[in-house]
């Protein structure tokens, strides 16, 4: 018996729920399809599936074989993608997770010019600021905020991602400027809400690390929302510098020098990070993609005021 054949064709039959769609994919006969997912249940030893004149379900031990299989084919699918596709030209679905805020303010212009140069790749863009798993999450390209993960994958450093504290010139007109961090908790706070709450404002006094965070007058996980009732004079933001560049450029905001600094973490080697697993790196949609965007994005740190 194929045994890896059988695999396939069972692990087809438990996503359609039909052994003629599962057939039909595959371009075989119904009965022969049937007949090796049924050797495949005779070499286990078990009952995969419940058949029925109108459906076929997994069992319970269906169910857990089912899961099992499926990160072994997902290595054994990307291995083949590598193989056919080294030498050829990029093509193909991509799949790119990156927090919201750089997704829009950086990440998907950069993909209109990436498109351009090439148009066999669809781009299968989300922007979330939930934390993922680049295997489990099936995302071929990721970029996040925060440290160096754990994850057995590759982080590139992108950027830094320093967050200042920033007011509008009318707000700090109105209510006086801020002399020290201490004297912040007499002022309005704009909180951006991260998967584990909102960034606090912390600092370092005499070696002890201290919340001086002001009283909050919004929270929100929408960055560019914050910028802007921060620009409208309703109260002082902590955000990474390259998120307001713009508003920083204009005068809209300003940004507010404190000694000692004024944080969001203890950690100050904050930076955005590309995420990708080394072994995919050798998919050409992959590595153009890698590499477009670390050029573009580092190349715009030397000459901006992202960095």
């Amino acid at each position: 018996m194929d045994q890896l054949r059988a695999i396939r064709y069972f692990s087809k039959v438990a996503e359609t729920g039909s052994f003629t769609k599962a057939a039909r994919t595959f371009d075989v006969p119904p009965s022969s399809l049937s007949r090796r997912v049924a050797d495949l249940e005779k070499s286990l030893g078990a009952t995969l599936l419940k058949r029925s004149t109108r459906m076929v379900k997994l069992t319970e031990v269906g169910q857990i074989y089912y899961s099992e299989i499926q990160e072994i084919l997902s290595r054994l699918e990307h291995s083949d993608e590598t193989v056919r596709s080294y030498q050829a030209k990029p093509m193909g679905q991509l799949r790119i997770s990156s927090m919201v805020g750089f997704g829009e303010r950086i990440l998907l212009p950069l993909l209109t010019e990436f498109s351009e140069l090439y148009p066999e790749i669809i781009l299968d863009v989300s922007l979330s600021d939930e934390l993922s798993t680049l295997g489990r999450d099936e995302v071929d390209i990721a970029i996040r905020g925060g440290y160096a993960p754990n994850e057995r994958v590759l982080a590139i450093r992108l950027m830094d991602n320093e967050f200042i504290p920033v007011a509008a010139p009318g707000y700090l007109a109105a209510m006086g400027t801020p002399g020290s961090v201490l004297e912040l908790q007499q002022h309005k706070g704009l909180y951006f809400r991260t998967p584990i709450g909102p960034s606090p404002w912390l600092c370092e006094l005499n070696g002890q690390w201290h919340d001086v965070s002001a009283p909050a007058v919004a929270i929100s996980n929408n960055g560019r929302w914050l910028a802007e009732k921060a620009a409208a004079g309703q109260g002082i933001l902590m955000s990474p510098r390259w998120a307001i560049a713009t508003y920083l450029e204009s005068g809209e905001l300003q940004k507010l020098v404190f000694d000692p600094v004024l944080r969001v973490t203890q950690n100050a080697d904050m930076a955005v990070y590309l995420l990708y697993q080394k072994q995919r790196y050798l998919v050409p949609k992959i590595k153009a993609a890698v590499d477009f965007l670390v050029a573009r994005i580092q190349e715009s740190n030397e000459s901006s005021s992202f960095a």
